[in-house]
């Protein structure tokens, strides 16, 4: 998912949502899809930084917090906007393939 923010790849940044996500204040795939798409429109380059991920794994699903670094830049060298955050993310096996089914996230 990092890749394909990075590369500008919104559809493939989504094929490892669930259908049911749910995020912040109600935020759901469709409203997720639109930020996404929003942001690579907005952003001729998108980094992110990842911290270390502390791991919960259960049968069939496991919980994920991290820290990320976000920027974005109109093509500049140096990053016009960027933010950080703490996530908690949850994921679920789907016939063999991990989706994100929730997100939370505050910024730092």
């Amino acid at each position: 998912m990092q890749q394909a923010l990075e590369e500008r790849a919104p559809a493939r940044f989504m094929e490892h949502v669930a259908a049911d996500f749910v995020g912040n204040d109600g935020v759901d795939r469709d409203a997720l899809q639109q930020a996404v798409r929003a942001q690579v429109l907005a952003n001729q380059r998108i980094g992110l930084v990842l911290g270390p991920a502390e791991v919960e794994m259960r049968q069939g699903s496991a919980t994920v917090r991290f820290s990320a670094l976000a920027t974005g830049s109109g093509g500049r060298w140096l990053p016009e906007r960027g933010g950080s955050w703490d996530v908690t993310t949850g994921w679920r096996e789907e016939g063999g393939d991990w989706r994100l089914h929730y997100a939370r996230w505050e910024r730092r």
